[in-house]
């Protein structure tokens, strides 16, 4: 007969509960003494988040493409909304901005008020470097290097209940991201046709397959696991069972064959599985576009065709499931305004991000997005950063999640929202 001290020092177990930490993980330990676990698999609302690694250039995403500076500043990389030109045009948005016609998929939830876009949006820490620029926007900490948690995982920590699922917090990733940094219980999974997971801090439980997990439960008898964790297991093998190489999207969605389209079909098949989904990330690279960007073709083009394909096809899969999801992009920060002389562009500022969803105040291109001329630029050459990304992350997590405190989620920001979502 296992003990309770043998549970807890399992590998296996540790490798369930993500914990990445010693000793009795704070969840299993809280859940144990408490009688307000939530019901398994309860539909609650989702946050999906997107991390686009590399650094977007947002002005050639969506351009403001009446600003002549901006024509000046790209002579071969400036994209135009008229018609009947060789190129083809930017998507017209609001007589201000264009859509990358790569894009085209964003056209009818942009029209239908679900998608909301947030211009001149990034970190108010003006670092150029990638990995710092990642550190802190994960953080949510821009100007403290030290937080060892993420805003994700101190999002779930103010949920308000406990989680009977190991899949409360999941990242399509093949290592837990800094997001996800924390206390609370948070998975990586690489691919759920695998189950391989890994967690920070626990090498060893790497790879581990989910018969595994069966296993140790068929062995155990603890008390502790056969109150608090019985709906944990009953997941994972919910999990195992689950066809999913062979998973049928609804509505005749089409997910691109792809990094970003494979995570979020998974993310889309957790979320349809009920399996106690709160709070997904994945990420996707190749934004780092200093030479040979490209216009309506290229490198960039296939990006933004990709990413925005692989959002749409979500979307669509989702079907009855809308109400419960809103999905945000994110990058580190953008790109040069004046185009480089390899044809593409450097490191920036301000960029872009997307947010989809029934709640989301869309139709709309949000923020502050001034002329560019090189008095209104950041260092006389980049877009200036007029608002935090903290104002639109909190704002999502707060109307979306129903969290209500900032000083724990964002705790060096006292910023205002800027209406991104509806109410």
């Amino acid at each position: 007969m296992s003990t309770r001290r043998g549970f807890i020092k399992s590998t296996g177990a540790l490798a369930l509960f993500a914990a990445g930490i010693g000793g009795v993980p704070g969840f299993i330990a809280r859940a144990a003494n408490s009688n307000k676990i939530i019901p398994p698999y309860k539909k609650n609302k989702k946050l999906v988040c997107i991390f686009q690694r590399g650094a977007m250039d947002g002005l050639m995403a969506v351009t403001p493409f009446t600003d002549e500076f901006l024509k000046a500043a790209r002579p071969t990389l400036f994209m135009s909304a008229a018609k009947g030109t060789s190129n083809t045009p930017l998507i017209d948005l609001d007589g201000r901005f264009g859509l990358h016609p790569s894009m085209k998929s964003f056209e009818p939830l942009f029209r239908e008020k679900r998608l909301g876009i947030v211009h001149a949006v990034g970190s108010p820490n003006n670092t150029r470097s990638h990995f710092d620029a990642q550190d802190y926007m994960e953080s949510g900490t821009p100007f403290n290097k030290g937080t060892n948690t993420g805003w994700l995982n101190r999002a779930v920590g103010l949920l308000g209940h406990e989680s009977s699922s190991p899949f409360q917090a999941v990242s399509i990733t093949s290592s837990l991201p800094k997001a996800f940094y924390g206390d609370n219980a948070a998975l990586a999974i690489n691919n759920l046709q695998d189950f391989a997971i890994q967690m920070r801090g626990n090498p060893m439980a790497a790879n581990m397959a989910a018969k595994s997990f069966e296993d140790l439960y068929d062995q155990t008898s603890s008390s502790l696991l056969n109150k608090t964790g019985k709906e944990s297991f009953d997941a994972v093998k919910m999990l195992k069972k689950a066809d999913t190489k062979n998973y049928k999207p609804a509505n005749g969605a089409v997910y691109p064959d792809n990094q970003i389209g494979n995570s979020l079909k998974q993310i889309a098949q957790l979320i349809k599985m009920d399996v106690g989904l709160e709070v997904a990330f994945t990420e996707c690279g190749g934004w780092d576009t200093h030479y040979n960007q490209g216009t309506e073709t290229g490198q960039f083009s296939r990006n933004v065709a990709d990413l925005s394909n692989a959002i749409s096809a979500f979307w669509k899969d989702l079907s009855a499931y809308q109400d419960e999801v809103t999905l945000m992009t994110m990058t580190e920060f953008g790109r040069t305004v004046k185009q480089n002389g390899t044809a593409g562009t450097d490191h920036g500022r301000g960029s872009c991000l997307f947010v989809l969803g029934n709640d989301v105040n869309g139709g709309k291109v949000h923020g502050n997005m001034p002329i560019l001329s090189k008095e209104n630029l950041e260092d006389g050459r980049d877009v200036p950063v007029t608002t935090d990304f903290r104002s639109v992350f909190s704002e999502v997590a707060d109307a979306h999640l129903k969290i209500n405190d900032d000083k724990v989620l964002f705790p060096e920001w006292d910023g205002k929202k800027i209406g991104v979502m509806r109410g």
